[in-house]
Parts: C-alpha cells; structure tokens; sequence
C-alpha cells in the first residue's frame, strides 16, 4: 500500500476527523461511548442531555429505574442503566469520580471493553489506539489492510502494524467516519469514494 497516497485521498474523504459524541466531562465520555453500543451516536446525543443533567455523584446513587426511562431510545436500556450506575459508583470511590488513564483498571468496569477503553484514552488522554467498532471493522476489510476472517482483535493488530503511531488517533476517526457516512454495510457510495482504487468490494464488484 503506498501510505502518502492512502492519507491523502482519506484527508480528502474525511478532512475533518473527531469524536461524534457530545460531552464536556470525562465521565460522559465514557458513559455515552457505553451506551453507543449497538447504537447509533446521534441517537446517543439526543438521550445525554437528560441523563448528564446529573453529576457523577448523583448518577451513583441512582437506581436503574431512575435511568432506564431516560436510556431508552439507545436499547438494551436494563443492562446499561446498571452499567451506568455501577460505572459511576466506582469511578468516585476509587477516583474522585475522574476517569484514570489506566486501562486495566477502565477495562475491569462493567461494559466497557477494549473498543470503549480505546476510545476514551484516545479522545481523552490522546493514548494511540485503534477503537475497532463495526464501521472500523468493514472498512479496514474492504480496503484490504485485514482480511475477511479476521477478528475484531486481529483487524486492531493489523490497523496497528500498518501504520505508524503517532497516525492512529486521526486513522481510527477517518476510518470510523469513512464507514459511517460513505462506505456503508448496505450500498456503500462508491461513486464517490475516492478510497474504490484499494478496496476489494469494489474490484470484485
């Protein structure tokens, strides 16, 4: 793969590569990227404002049926109120109610794994990760840097190898939103996706 070439053409495809979810405190961050889960950012962003009205402190004195109501439209809302509620009584025992740049410790909370750890150290601490989501996953398949077996670990190790680090926290964005917005799981754009000339969907097509 000729990688000058590959960020130029993806600069131009995503020239503007962030974190789509609103927050302003560090646990919202991880909070909403917990409730992402199977689904949508957007949908997310419409539902935190009424449950980020509560601090850290108040959300750990909650009971689940104080959030599932708020917590609905992002699905699996009984898992994830409990999720949320244990997330913010550990974060303020052990931290203040901060979020540590401590990974073995984010990855021991309830449903946070590695692609929701991955994104908070990137956004939040600027730590090199690739959050290998769904769109991540598809993408880096279709342009060929992983194959179509992988896992989503495999794909991360790959995306890793590929390219050099100090690219990753920009990388994860472009690819993230590349995979949103214009190669799709379902009729993907190629027309307009300047990426065609290394994607394997398309050759095949």
């Amino acid at each position: 793969m000729n990688n000058k070439e590959f960020y130029k053409l993806l600069d131009e495809m995503v020239p503007n590569p962030h974190c789509t979810l609103d927050y302003s405190k560090d646990y919202e961050l991880l909070i909403a990227t917990v409730l992402s889960a199977q689904c949508t950012d957007e949908r997310v962003n419409q539902v935190t404002p009424g449950l980020f009205k509560y601090d850290i402190k108040e959300l750990s004195k909650m009971l689940p049926t104080d959030i599932v109501d708020i917590i609905r439209p992002c699905g699996n809302m009984n898992r994830k109120s409990e999720y949320i509620i244990e997330i913010a009584k550990r974060l303020v025992k052990d931290y203040d109610g901060k979020v540590p740049n401590n990974r073995e410790y984010l990855e021991s909370l309830p449903g946070v794994g590695r692609k929701v750890c991955n994104v908070v150290l990137a956004n939040l601490f600027d730590e090199p990760a690739f959050a290998v989501d769904t769109h991540v996953f598809r993408v880096s398949k279709r342009l060929g840097i992983a194959n179509e077996s992988d896992n989503v670990i495999e794909v991360e190790k790959k995306l890793m190898k590929e390219f050099p680090k100090e690219k990753w926290l920009r990388l994860h964005h472009q690819l993230l939103l590349l995979g949103r917005y214009t190669c799709t799981a379902k009729s993907p754009k190629c027309d307009i996706c300047k990426m065609k000339k290394y994607c394997q969907k398309y050759k095949e097509r």
